[in-house]
């Protein structure tokens, strides 16, 4: 395949410039810091400004998968920032009341014990949208107000510290990579294998395009939209894991706070639209990569972290412009002197007007047919 065509089939996948903004951070970066693209190996371990930012932005990667499927159905779930607070919270306190806190045994309960959690959760949310048909930005966004006051109950308003190794594994663990990115890294892996090996990719395609035929045709529509809305809360769950076992505490308050915007940014970023139907899990991956490696520019550049959203909306106003079909038809018309213009008719040869009369005379005794046609049938009556 020539390099042309491969370029045609990047532009059509709507990949082309999520990823050219992301090579352009990082060339800024590149710039700004010449060590920043440096990898060094320390004790068996992986280091650098690009394990950070795949580390870090692992746990947005998960809940963006989950979201890009959510999505996809014509669905949104704004709770995820909240279970997230949820599955951190319950894990620490859990661990922190156990015992033996230093346990892996006792880390493993409490991770069972929040990934459970977040599975009702993502139940009722889909309860609530599939199976009550509540609007779903309303559903969610009752967990999303509720979820974080629940958080505060179970760690009693306060930071809730651990000492767990084997907890602390999940986040800031590391073989060769970071655990974290290994595991974000499977869950992709498993996501594109069952929705692109199986038919599982083009129901829910289906059920985004048209909820109502998809029905019609046989499709289990509302176990469809159920089903992604649990893979959500249990997406969300663990990277919850991720966030409060780098740091080795709960912080109910702070936890996850804006990451759901993040995340339906990076799936925006990515190509899917928010009105159902195509996704693309590539660009999510981009999105979620395009997101992080903002937000870690920004930090590196030493702007003000309040500023970050303000760099956010700048990259996915000025990203979703360049997808927008009518955008850039409007860029490559140019300016007023490229502009199309009519041309004027031809006018017609003398030849052609003596070929048309005969037609017309012969169009009009037809039509002068027809009309008597009527009358000559009343007199004959």
């Amino acid at each position: 395949m020539s390099t042309e065509r491969r370029m045609d089939r990047l532009r059509d996948s709507g990949l082309l410039w999520p990823l050219l903004a992301l090579v352009a951070l990082l060339a800024a970066n590149a710039v700004v810091r010449p060590s920043f693209l440096a990898l060094r190996m320390q004790d068996g371990h992986l280091y650098g400004s690009l394990i950070d930012i795949l580390k870090n932005g692992a746990p947005t990667l998960l809940i963006a998968l989950g979201m890009c499927l959510v999505i996809a159905t014509r669905g949104i779930d704004l709770s995820v920032g909240a279970v997230v607070a949820i599955s951190g919270a319950v894990t620490c306190t859990y661990i922190a009341a156990a015992p033996d806190p230093g346990s892996a045994q006792t880390a493993l309960i409490g991770m069972g014990i929040a990934l459970v959690l977040c599975v009702v959760l993502g139940v009722w949310n889909g309860f609530l949208v599939a199976v009550l048909g509540i609007q779903p930005i309303i559903a969610t966004l009752v967990l999303m107000t509720a979820g974080r006051g629940i958080a505060m109950l179970i760690t009693d308003g306060q930071i809730i510290t651990v000492n767990s190794p084997a907890y602390r594994t999940v986040g800031a663990g590391f073989l060769f990579l970071p655990v974290s990115i290994l595991i974000a890294l499977a869950v992709l892996v498993a996501v594109a294998l069952v929705t692109r090996r199986t038919a599982l990719g083009l129901l829910i395609e289906s059920v985004g395009v048209n909820p109502e035929a998809s029905r019609l045709t046989g499709i289990h529509a509302r176990t469809i939209r159920w089903t992604v809305y649990v893979f959500a809360g249990l997406c969300a769950g663990v990277a919850g894991l991720m966030i409060s076992s780098n740091v080795s505490a709960a912080d109910a308050n702070n936890a996850g706070l804006w990451i759901e915007m993040d995340a339906i940014l990076a799936v925006v970023i990515g190509g899917t639209s928010l009105a159902g139907g195509r996704y693309s899990l590539v660009g999510t991956l981009i999105g979620a990569l395009t997101i992080q490696t903002l937000t870690t520019t920004v930090y590196s550049m030493g702007i003000a972290p309040e500023i970050t959203l303000v760099f956010k909306a700048v990259v996915v106003v000025t990203v979703c412009l360049l997808q927008a079909p009518k955008f850039r038809a409007l860029l490559s018309r140019g300016g007023p002197g490229t502009r199309s213009r009519r041309q004027p008719a031809a006018p017609a040869s003398p030849e052609a007007s003596e070929n048309r009369e005969p037609a017309r005379q012969a169009t009009r005794r037809d039509q002068v047919a027809v009309s008597a046609s009527p009358s000559q049938e009343a007199g004959r009556s």
